[in-house]
């Protein structure tokens, strides 16, 4: 099997080649870059399969160099690290396009696993390429789209990781945690409101076929009946 290609972006060098070191113990190959525009150099000549980023860097910060990469790969996964904990700053990372957050200090087992859980995620996005049958409409992961008929409306990536949790417990319970961790990193209260606001822009694109609801099950999750 072939490693996990990791590009590294961290100006503090004995921080970067701590975690330089330590994944590739674990088996992962680094490239390590100490500020944006080397790492948007290295970025163009060799795609990695997943970018960590630090927020503060020179001559290119984290959040512009994300802006960058998100304007020709929507895809990759981007887990920004950062001492800030502003939670602008949060809504300011996912809404360039990031995956994830992991503030400082932290675990390289805790890391480590949001990296696999990224990527287990996206292969499991780019192997389901046809239409679900989902009640009248049909869902499309990899494209992410939903159809009725001859009408197809786009739904955002959000939405598509969110209705493919759902899918996965058609009929059944999906924790509100579980969710909350597998797409937004936490489960503190800005991400709840966050979601809750995703699950009425559901309900309201699934709303042509009364057999399907998102069932809101007080102090457990939602359930998607269909």
């Amino acid at each position: 099997m072939s490693k996990i290609n990791v590009l590294l972006a961290e100006d503090e060098l004995a921080l970067g080649m701590i975690i330089q070191e330590s994944l590739e113990s674990r088996d992962f190959k680094v490239r390590l870059c100490q500020d944006g525009h080397k790492a948007w150099e290295s970025y163009q000549a060799q795609k990695p399969d997943v970018l960590v980023l630090d927020v503060m860097m020179p001559k290119k910060d984290g959040f512009s160099l994300a802006s960058e990469i998100r304007k020709i790969d929507p895809h990759t996964p981007i887990i920004f690290l950062t001492s800030k904990s502003q939670t602008e700053d949060v809504v300011k990372g996912f809404g360039l396009g990031a995956n994830d957050y992991v503030r400082k200090p932290f675990s390289m087992e805790e890391l480590i696993v949001r990296i696999k859980a990224h990527l287990d995620r996206l292969r499991t996005r780019q192997n389901q390429s046809d239409w679900i049958a989902l009640g009248q409409y049909e869902f499309h992961p990899t494209r992410q789209l939903l159809k009725l008929g001859d009408h197809e409306q786009p739904l955002t990536s959000r939405e598509s990781q969110l209705l493919q949790i759902l899918l996965q417990n058609a009929n059944d319970i999906t924790d509100r945690t579980v969710i909350l961790n597998q797409i937004w990193g936490s489960d503190d209260f800005f991400n709840a409101r966050s979601m809750d606001v995703f699950i009425t822009k559901l309900r309201k694109k699934l709303q042509d076929d009364p057999e399907i609801q998102i069932l809101n099950v007080r102090g457990y999750g939602f359930k998607l009946v269909c």
